[in-house]
């Protein structure tokens, strides 16, 4: 995946985070389960591998949910 893919998907990944309103406290597990349910494998995995790497454009909640997923890949 290209440097300006991966640019999109941070970008993605932060407005997803950024459009949770309601309970804060749940915020990161609500965009983890929309990453589950609306990501291809190959975004999931090119989103934690960027985490793992450095993961500094992420916000908080997109880092705490992209975290989540990575645990949950793990755990399955």
């Amino acid at each position: 995946m290209s440097d300006q893919q991966l640019r999109h998907l941070i970008h993605m990944v932060n407005q997803i985070a950024a459009n949770q309103y309601g309970d804060p406290s749940t915020a990161a597990q609500r965009v983890t389960t929309h990453l589950q349910k609306f990501w291809a494998r190959s975004m999931k995995a090119q989103i934690i591998d960027y985490l793992d790497s450095d993961g500094a454009e992420l916000s908080p909640v997109a880092r705490e949910a992209v975290a989540d997923l990575k645990r949950l890949r793990q755990a399955s």
